[in-house]
């Protein structure tokens, strides 16, 4: 673990809420309000929770047989269940989730499940990611660019409108979910937006996530929050089967791996697996300086006479 230099004033403490999956949606909100007075109580600026975390990341999709097969009962039931419970934005969870957020005065970064109940896309899920400022204002909603792989099925993709990094007391903060990590032009994106502060959420940050979030911070020379949440193969849908092969007596289908990594790719907080946890770290915003001497992606290690990027900002209709 890195420690700062003794002269370098102390920044902002930052957090995780590696928690464990919630039963639905009421339950997740009250779980949500016991983290952000953790988070409080520990003189966090920031708390970040896990990809889709309300209502739920649907695990089920690549550890349950049959997930796939079309007209199936079982399965249109969980999904069911899966858009019911799902938030619209904005709407009551959401105010919710804004008024904890100022009542602790806290940054609120949150991954969820967002539906869309009227207008172009009625009906629409999207993989969503929200951020609250300590007012409880939303000052950022970022939908996921691409669903991945099985997330297809149940999620529609997302736009450029929440490719951006939002100013907090916390410093700079963007976020983008999973494996839009992997997605050189949205990175980029996020380190043209100055960001100070990343939130990279992910269902379970496993050795190769770990390695994107350490690379992201490398490159991005930032500070990055790698959340990830907890899941019992035990606590998937009643209605579907786990393939046997992969779910062992016991086996965790998401096994959280929460880390805080510096600007350097270093660990200042390390992953933590198979059980609750507040995962917090003190941050120096000086450290991104000392690094940006020898790498800025957007700055002296930039040709933009050579590469020319541009962002379309506008709302997928």
């Amino acid at each position: 673990m890195d420690t700062m230099a003794p002269e370098s004033p102390a920044g902002p403490t930052v957090a995780i809420a590696q928690a464990a999956t919630p039963r639905d949606t009421a339950a997740g909100l009250a779980a949500a309000a016991g983290w952000v007075a953790r988070a409080r109580e520990a003189g966090a600026a920031l708390l970040a929770f896990p990809e889709t975390w309300l209502p739920g990341y649907p695990a089920w999709l690549d550890w349950c047989r049959d997930a796939a097969l079309w007209d199936h009962p079982p399965v249109k039931r969980v999904f069911r269940r899966m858009a019911e419970q799902a938030l619209t934005v904005p709407g009551p969870e959401t105010a919710q989730l804004g008024a904890l957020a100022r009542e602790a005065a806290m940054v609120l970064v949150i991954g969820i499940i967002e539906r869309v109940t009227a207008g172009p896309g009625s009906g629409t899920l999207y993989n969503t990611l929200l951020t609250f400022g300590p007012t409880g204002e939303l000052l950022n909603h970022h939908r996921k660019l691409v669903p991945t792989y099985t997330e297809r099925m149940v999620w529609g993709p997302g736009d450029g409108v929440g490719l951006r990094a939002v100013d907090t007391p916390a410093g700079r903060v963007g976020g983008l979910v999973c494996w839009e990590h992997w997605m050189p032009l949205a990175r980029q994106a996020l380190h043209e937006a100055g960001e100070a502060i990343h939130v990279a959420a992910w269902p379970w940050v496993h050795d190769l996530h770990q390695v994107a979030s350490r690379h992201y911070a490398f490159e991005g020379r930032c500070f990055v929050l790698a959340a990830g949440a907890l899941l019992p193969v035990a606590d998937l849908p009643p209605e579907l089967t786990p393939d046997p092969a992969r779910a062992g007596d016991g086996a965790w289908a998401l096994r959280g791996g929460s880390a805080i990594i510096g600007p350097d790719g270093r660990y200042l907080a390390e992953p933590v697996y198979d059980r609750e946890a507040l995962v917090t770290a003190v941050l120096d915003p000086g450290r991104r300086l000392e690094e940006q001497m020898t790498l800025d992606v957007t700055g002296h290690y930039h040709r933009p006479d050579v590469f020319r990027f541009d962002v379309t900002r506008e709302r997928r209709a």
